[in-house]
């Protein structure tokens, strides 16, 4: 029986985009389906605030924290460049809950990430999502509608979802009930996915 995975994102976070491709080859190494949930990371409680209003301390962990993603990026071939704002990342969330209800989630969500980590996207543009969406085959009309009728409900659902899995922060990967926070975590989720038997047999 295949088994659900969890995904908790946020297009604004750096280890997230870090998270989503490994996060995507366990559908192929794996029994394994992944569902994706959408997760606002709240920087400003996390960060010290605005932009200027941070301390030193708070920028020293940012700094840090980015240098740590850029590792990573360079491993895996990927271009993270920092924010030069905070993001409200809701609509952007709103379009990737559109995206999954529709089958594109994965194109969708590619085109996001790496554009936004470029610099070459903007969160918080309508009309930038929109050009986005048509690229993955999506309607911006469409997903105008959902965004209006039911984008924030579903949002608030996913919310109170993450309240009762206890998720703090993204990526969060939940398997079986059990909690793997963070993109170097993915090496104990396919330990874990062995141990229950789900790994796929490869065939020569």
């Amino acid at each position: 029986m295949t088994e659900e995975i969890k995904f908790y994102y946020d297009y604004k976070s750096p280890f997230t985009y870090l998270a989503f491709a490994p996060a995507l080859e366990l559908e192929v190494t794996h029994d394994v389906r992944l569902r994706f949930i959408p997760h606002e990371l709240d920087v400003r409680s996390a960060y010290g605030g605005e932009l200027e209003q941070r301390p030193e301390r708070e920028w020293f962990k940012v700094r840090y924290l980015y240098a740590d993603a850029r590792r990573f990026a360079n491993d895996c071939g990927l271009i993270i460049r920092g924010p030069q704002k905070i993001f409200d990342s809701r609509r952007a969330l709103m379009s990737g809950l559109y995206a999954d209800q529709r089958g594109r989630f994965r194109e969708y969500s590619q085109r996001v990430f790496e554009r936004f980590f470029k610099r070459e996207l903007d969160l918080e543009d309508p009309e930038a999502l929109a050009a986005v969406l048509t690229e993955a085959g999506l309607d911006p009309g469409d997903f105008h509608r959902f965004a209006r009728d039911g984008g924030e409900a579903a949002l608030r659902l996913a919310r109170e979802e993450a309240d009762r899995d206890g998720v703090f922060g993204v990526p969060t990967l939940i398997v079986a009930g059990e909690m793997f926070w963070g993109n170097d975590r993915i090496k104990w989720v396919i330990k874990k996915l062995d141990k229950m038997g789900l790994k796929r047999e490869t065939r020569n």
